[in-house]
Formats: structure tokens, sequence, C-alpha cells
């Protein structure tokens, strides 16, 4: 599943990745209904940008640990699934109210909520940026230090809600400073799957976007258009998702252009299939258009 392929089946051409024959079986017998699918916890991920002075507008991406279950070695973006107490409906929030998220990203309020504040409180626990200040039109200035690492373990170990960390600091929750980007739903095959919504965001001024998380090896700052370009060449794996994603921002110059896109999200679950004997992850056109034939 680590590369793409384009090939005429059938007379007809498949835009997907070529799975191992050891997947057959199990796609079979989920098609057959034999076997359920595991089913897809709602997760949230954004994608930090920033404008640089000389390489223009940038990404931050991380690269998985080998070592993990879900997309080893896969550069992605900070995120994560939601805890349950994201959903507390008592903390600060500024911006866009949890009903015009859930508008946008096709979800129930209390959903709406968790996605947000999910997105904001992995985006912190893995790369200690804060989406949160202490008044609705200002931002954090700085999360280094001992106090700041204390508050993102206990984020992490669970000791603490992400409601409750913002009410001790006196934060507020800055909805506003985030943007629906997309909507991907892992595929059936998996065995750990995820209802991820994509959210954009800016570098907020004088923080520091780092590696912090156990679960990355390196973190880098890159344009887009050079990500998509190692990721075609075989130097970067990445998730279709995450190569969709950076096509989409190459064609912006700026993070102000990005922020100011208009976006219509639509849901994309790639499908695995067995087409003329071999097992094949289909991808929905939104991806499939980033992996030209012969890539």
């Amino acid at each position: 599943m680590n590369r793409h392929e384009c090939d005429e089946l059938g007379g007809a051409m498949v835009n997907g990745l070529k799975l191992p024959e050891s997947m057959r079986e199990q796609i079979d017998d989920i098609l057959a209904g034999r076997a359920q699918p595991a089913p897809a916890r709602h997760a949230a991920t954004v994608v930090v940008l920033r404008d640089h002075e000389e390489h223009g507008l940038q990404a931050f991406l991380l690269r998985r640990v080998r070592s993990m279950a879900f997309a080893p070695g896969a550069y992605v973006f900070p995120g994560g699934s939601v805890d349950p107490r994201d959903g507390e409906a008592d903390l600060a929030w500024s911006g866009p109210s949890p009903a015009e998220w859930g508008a946008a990203f096709k979800a129930d309020e209390k959903t709406a909520r968790e996605l947000v504040c999910a997105a904001v409180r992995e985006t912190f626990e893995e790369t200690l940026v804060l989406l949160a200040g202490p008044t609705a039109g200002t931002v954090v200035d700085d999360t280094r230090g001992d106090d700041w690492e204390a508050d993102r373990q206990a984020l992490l170990d669970r000791s603490q809600s992400f409601g409750g960390f913002l009410d001790r600091r006196g934060l507020v929750l800055r909805a506003d400073l985030l943007r629906p980007w997309a909507h991907w739903i892992t595929p059936i095959v998996e065995p750990k799957r995820y209802d991820t919504r994509f959210f954009v965001a800016a570098m907020p001024a004088g923080q520091r976007a780092r590696d912090v998380s156990t679960e990355a090896d390196r973190a880098a700052w890159v344009r887009p258009a050079d990500a998509v370009e190692r990721a075609k060449a075989g130097e970067w794996f990445m998730l279709p998702p995450t190569l969709a994603t950076l096509s989409e921002l190459a064609a912006f110059d700026t993070v102000a252009d990005v922020l100011a896109a208009p976006r219509e999200i639509i849901v994309h679950e790639p499908t695995a299939e067995i087409i003329d004997g071999e097992a094949w992850l289909v991808l929905p056109e939104k991806a499939a258009q980033y992996y030209p034939s012969g890539a």
C-alpha cells in the first residue's frame, strides 16, 4: 500500500493503491458481510501554515514513528481522535459557534464542539502550538517552559480535560483562527479507522511549532508543492488525504489566501475492491486527480 498505480484492468482505468495479496481475503469477507469493518472514530487534524520570507507558504508536517500501528512512517499533520470530554459546553469560546461548525462539517452540534476542541488540543499536544488566548482577540505568545509541558503531559495522560486546562489558565478557545478544509474517512479494510475533519490555521505570532510528540520522529516546515514532489518521487510516504490536501494548498501563495478560500466540505472515503482478482484501494476523484497516470 506504499505505492500508487494506475493500470488499465478489464478495459477501465483504476486510480488507486494496489494492496497486498494477503488483504484479498479480508476484503472479500467484509464485502460479503462475513466480517464487520472497525468503527470509525471521530478525529480532527490541523494543517498549521506560515508565510516564510524566502520560501513562501509552508505547512508543518510530522513523520510518524515506524512502530505506530496506524500509518507508520507516514508524513502527517498534527491531529488525533476526539476525547469525550472535548464536548464540555462551559469553556470560553471565540468565533463560529459549534452549530456553525456542525453546518460546515455536516455534524451535530455536540460532535462539532468535540471536533474543534480536539483540533486545538491535539495540535497543542503534538506541537505546543496553542490556538487560545487570554481574551477573544489574543493568543498565547509563547508555550515554552516547564509549566506548559506539565499541562501538555496532563492532557496526554487524560488526567486533565481540555476544558479544565483552558479554565485554569483563563484562556479562550480561538475557534475563529480555524477554517474547515476537508473530511476523510479511513477505508473499511483498515483495522483502525478514523472519521477525520481537516482544519487549516495560521501559525500564531510568537509561538514555535516543535516535535514534542512521542508518536513522531521528525518535523518539518515545507512548501506544499515540495512535499507533493517528494511524495510522488517515493521519498516521503503519505496517505491519500495528506497528499490531496497538500496538492490543493500548493495552488495558494499565502496563508491569508488559504484562509479566505471558500470550501464545500464533501466526505471522501477510499473503497477497498477486488478488481480482476487483485486487491485495490480505489481513491475518490478528489484524491485520484493528484495521482496522474504513470505516477
